[in-house]
């Protein structure tokens, strides 16, 4: 072999280990060093890094948020079901444990990670009824999941980002029953409403004609007393005109009385055929009569 060809395998030698030698992880992901297949150590930095040639091997996994969902049937609480749509959102959070956990396989970390979110979800709907879980706070339910998986999770070198249900829906069958049973409740309620409210109306109502008989009756005995007192007036004024004229008073009051007596009044009869004679008609007998004053 000439010099030339032996300067030409080492290099070519030289380039084999340098190229076996180096690799790079990408900013997006993170890797596992192997020795004869076994875990050597993680990198976890990006750019270019160096191995031992042939002896060990570089296993690159993708550092990105990875998503999971799924849709499931699960009991609650009052045994009942519901069809839980739900999802979650994972990264790698330790490369050394993921790889052990998981052997370095994304499926095999989203099955395992998905069996712990579920878990999770059937303990915290397996202890609530569907009123509770219908009527109750969505978010502090996906909180309450994410920190169980959270809890959980970090077994498999797992960071889990979030945990949400997108949807609760009851089967057809049991929505049917429980909207009947929530509609049936609140036509008590609003029975029991209606009741009460026709009570307060008519205790109050009783209490206003309480109130309202007591101010007329009030009323009726100030109006009475004013009467009084304007009779008592009255009576006064006309005993000082009659004892100052008691001929022109009486006079006076005959003319009042024939006023009332001939007025006609309606549904009466419009004459009254009557003779003079008594002393109601003293004053018609003799009009010119003296009164007691000359006039």
């Amino acid at each position: 072999m000439s010099r030339k060809q032996s300067v030409a395998l080492a290099v070519a030698l030289l380039l084999v280990l340098l190229a076996n030698s180096v690799f790079v992880v990408d900013q997006r992901a993170v890797a596992v060093v192997l020795e004869f297949d076994r875990f050597s150590r993680a990198v976890t930095e990006p750019g270019l890094h160096f191995k031992v040639p042939f002896a060990q091997s570089v296993a690159k996994f993708d550092h990105r948020l990875l998503n999971g969902s799924k849709t499931d049937v699960i009991p609650t609480g009052d045994q009942k079901t519901l069809n839980v749509d739900y999802y979650f959102k994972w990264r790698i959070a330790d490369v050394a444990a993921y790889y052990r956990a998981t052997g370095g396989k994304s499926l095999i970390a989203g099955d395992r990670l998905m069996t712990v979110v579920n878990r999770s979800l059937r303990d915290a709907l397996g202890s609530r009824s569907i009123e509770d879980i219908v009527d109750g706070d969505r978010d502090q339910l996906d909180q309450s999941l994410r920190r169980e998986a959270v809890a959980k999770a970090g077994e498999l070198g797992i960071e889990v980002v979030d945990v949400r249900i997108r949807d609760l829906s009851l089967p057809k069958e049991v929505a049917d029953a429980y909207y009947e049973r929530m509609r049936a409740e609140r036509r008590r309620l609003a029975e029991d409403l209606r009741a009460r409210g026709s009570e307060d109306a008519d205790s109050l109502k009783a209490t206003a004609d309480s109130e309202a008989q007591t101010t007329l009756a009030e009323a009726y005995r100030k109006a009475q007393a004013l009467r009084g007192e304007g009779d008592a007036r009255a009576a006064e004024i006309y005993a000082k005109a009659y004892g100052q004229d008691a001929e022109f008073f009486a006079f006076y009051r005959s003319l009042d009385a024939y006023r009332q007596a001939f007025a006609a009044k309606p549904g009466g009869p419009g004459v009254i055929v009557v003779e003079p004679k008594g002393e109601f008609f003293k004053y018609f007998k003799n009009p010119g009569k003296d009164t007691g004053n000359g006039k």
